[in-house]
């Protein structure tokens, strides 16, 4: 392929602990790899517009257990090492054992210290986007999602009742069946797995040695500056960036410089 040619994204499958989970592929073979991970309620085609961008990198986006078109687990199964376990799975299966560069949005930021945390070997470098290493939120109101809104416009604006005024990180994960228009990420379920990501885990971010950028939305209200700033403190090899613009979706809230930051420190650390 020629470089500017467009690039194209396919979906693709692998099973995980009984599970067929879904990715996306910009099929960029040859280059190096960088693996995505979205957050909770999220899905794969969160950061679609940067494998596009990213001509110079095989850039696969993985959708978790319970988001867009992968299986939905049984409850007690959205545990630490269920989400853990499924990304070792799609490296050590797919990709072959290769060892990756890792990009994760808020769970999937803690997805990925934590698998560095344990395959320090796999992981060339670290992505977090607006995550702490000391994680409380919370996600009761899931189960309470409707389940099926006539057009997309009135799913999107159901979700105001629980403060969500923008819905456009929601609305990647929607789809259009027979019935009208649902989300496809597991909602009975997510609040569960939002308790088992709450907690303090320094010890796992700071297990790991390889390079990582830190990348925080100045107006989040997931995680502060002060706490980023700590982490890139306590860790070696760590540096991070303000975006001043933007909320807890860095991705969606600034595109152009979140993609100028990425591949910058991408391509700073590519041949280490």
């Amino acid at each position: 392929m020629n470089k500017g040619a467009r690039i194209y994204i396919i979906r693709k499958y692998f099973i995980s602990d009984n599970l067929k989970l879904s990715y996306l592929d910009n099929e960029r073979d040859g280059k190096p790899v960088l693996l995505c991970l979205h957050g909770h309620f999220g899905c794969a085609r969160y950061y679609a517009q940067l494998m596009e961008q990213l001509e110079d990198w095989h850039v696969y986006s993985i959708d978790q257990r319970g988001h867009g078109w992968s299986d939905h687990a049984e409850a007690g199964h959205y545990e630490r090492s269920d989400y853990i376990g499924d990304i070792l799975t799609f490296i050590d299966t797919v990709l072959s054992s290769q060892a990756v560069f890792i990009l994760g949005h808020s769970l999937g930021g803690i997805n990925a210290y934590q698998v560095a945390a344990r395959r320090n070997d796999l992981v060339r470098g670290l992505l977090i986007e607006d995550v702490g290493a000391i994680e409380k939120d919370y996600a009761s109101f899931s189960p309470k999602i409707i389940d099926y809104a006539p057009t997309l416009k009135e799913l999107g604006d159901s979700l105001k009742k629980f403060r969500i005024y923008d819905a456009k990180y929601f609305l990647e994960c929607a789809e259009e069946t027979e019935r009208g228009w649902h989300y496809r990420f597991d909602k009975a379920n997510l609040s569960e797995s939002q308790k088992r990501l709450n907690g303090k885990w320094w010890n796992d971010f700071l297990a790991s040695s390889c390079p990582a950028l830190l990348m925080h939305g100045k107006k989040s209200w997931v995680v502060n500056q002060e706490h980023i700033e700590e982490m890139a403190m306590r860790r070696k090899n760590t540096e991070y960036v303000v975006f001043n613009k933007s909320s807890h979706t860095v991705n969606l809230d600034e595109p152009k410089l979140f993609f100028q930051t990425v591949k910058r420190f991408l391509d700073k650390h590519r041949n280490e």
